[in-house]
């Protein structure tokens, strides 16, 4: 059996997380018995949602455990199985976690998928026809609703929820403007995934700047909202938000470090009658088939065409994830371990 190599947290950021508080280990990897599955990863998938794991704070999800693999999706193929719903050379998609190699156990099976790699690159099912696709469908179709001729925004656009969003609101006939840190990430949003306008955030000190350029890209206000960031963009979205409008929140990139983000004007949910809602998207396993079909579809045709940052190697994901968080990727971030 091969050697693996693995990373684990090591110990809790103190404030700012560093590749310090990651430890890459060498462990042998078990023989397999009954049931169990031998998987190759080759590409990791890092995403925001790690940083909050990382502490040891009451969240929606239990706190990453010291000194085990840290959690993370993965596809890989399969390299030997005992178990006959996979067979070898089947490409599969899961958490294997920040390793080379995973060992699947017969209770987790059903936790991953085969996937077809004919028509779709083997890293968008980590993207835009994995979780952060169908993330994006779920806020978006089941959260907004949105109609025909109304004008959706998504802060952190050029991501990878964003730009599977952005596609799927193009699709249901919406005026969709992104939110995105610097020319190039605004420029691709419009340019290539098609979005009406994109709004450099970087380019404004405050709230009220934000939001006047948000007047200008919204003249007719703004029917829903697709919040992944928080704090000064969250603000200024608000103040461009309709009567009856809806926001799906996703994340709050802004205070994972574990700095409080107050909302400066919180009463604008009540004098807009707005519908807000938080959601994880594992928690809504009936959405998946229907979602990765229409993302498929849009990746398979050229409709959409997500972009990808691309670290080398397991060693590179702690500071990969780190550059992550301070939008310094361009796109969906990913890890090729092969």
């Amino acid at each position: 059996m091969p050697s693996n190599q693995i990373i684990v947290l090591d110990n809790r950021p103190q404030g700012q997380a560093s590749a310090s508080n990651f430890k890459l280990i060498s462990a042998d990897t078990p023989a397999l018995q009954d049931g169990q599955v031998l998987v190759r990863n080759h590409y990791l998938s890092l995403d925001p949602y790690m940083r909050g794991r990382m502490n040891e704070s009451k969240s929606y999800v239990a706190p990453q455990p010291l000194g085990q693999v840290m959690e993370g999706g993965t596809v890989g193929e399969v390299i030997e199985s005992r178990n006959p719903k996979f067979q070898v050379a089947d490409i599969l998609v899961g958490r294997g976690g920040w390793q080379h190699y995973t060992v699947i156990e017969p209770a987790a099976i059903g936790a991953y998928r085969k996937v077809d790699t004919t028509h779709i690159p083997m890293s968008h099912f980590l993207g835009a026809v994995g979780m952060p696709g169908v993330t994006a469908f779920y806020g978006l179709v089941k959260i907004i609703g949105p109609k025909a001729g109304e004008t959706v925004t998504v802060s952190a656009a050029s991501g990878a929820v964003g730009s599977a969003y952005g596609a799927l609101a193009k699709a249901r006939g919406c005026h969709v403007v992104g939110i995105a840190g610097g020319k190039d990430k605004c420029d691709y949003v419009v340019h290539a995934l098609g979005f009406d306008d994109c709004i450099d955030y970087k380019t404004h000190n405050d709230a009220v700047s934000l939001s006047k350029a948000l007047k200008v890209a919204c003249p007719n206000g703004i029917d829903g909202h697709f919040e992944n960031v928080g704090g000064m963009v969250l603000d200024a979205v608000m103040m461009r938000m309709n009567a009856f409008s809806r926001m799906a929140v996703c994340g709050m990139i802004a205070g994972y470090d574990g700095a409080p983000l107050p909302m400066s004007n919180p009463a604008a949910i009540l004098i807009n009658r707005m519908k807000v809602e938080g959601f994880i998207v594992s928690e809504h396993p009936e959405v998946w088939p229907e979602a990765l079909q229409e993302l498929g579809d849009m990746i398979a045709s050229g409709v959409l065409r997500p972009r990808e940052s691309v670290a080398q190697g397991l060693a590179a994901a702690p500071e990969a994830l780190l550059g992550l968080l301070k939008g310094k990727n361009f796109g969906k971030q990913l890890v090729k371990l092969i």
